[in-house]
């Protein structure tokens, strides 16, 4: 079984068109487009689970680049999911902006739930 990313899609590639793609390499149990949940938009890739790994690997090299609605396709191998929900970028080192963001050093709300709230001043 392998899990197949497909990025740099039109944003009106739907998932019958791609399923249809990728059948011709074999087998397609599930086709994925990832969806932006405020607009409802594609939001320009998806995943293709393969039951057979030979398939998988022929599909990776007849569509990778391949050019579909006006943009070449990026197929390769899916990331497994990392703790944060966000697959690790390759070659990055901190990210730019530091850890830290938020300006606050070290604290959440889990540090003041048993703390009672203050009064607050009326805004007038």
């Amino acid at each position: 079984m392998k899990n197949l990313f497909v990025g740099n899609m039109n944003f009106q590639t739907t998932e019958s068109e791609l399923s249809e793609l990728f059948k011709a390499f074999g087998q397609v149990t599930r086709v994925h487009v990832a969806m932006d949940r405020e607009t409802g938009r594609a939001r320009g890739f998806a995943f293709v689970e393969m039951p057979n790994d030979e398939e998988a690997a022929k599909a990776i090299a007849g569509l990778d680049g391949k050019e579909v609605g006006g943009r070449n396709l990026k197929v390769n191998e899916a990331r497994p999911k990392t703790e944060g929900g966000r697959a690790p970028r390759s070659g990055s080192g901190s990210g730019g902006g530091g850890g830290n963001r938020g300006g606050r050093s070290g604290f959440s709300n889990e540090d003041y739930r048993e703390a009672s709230r203050q009064p607050r001043e009326p805004r007038w």
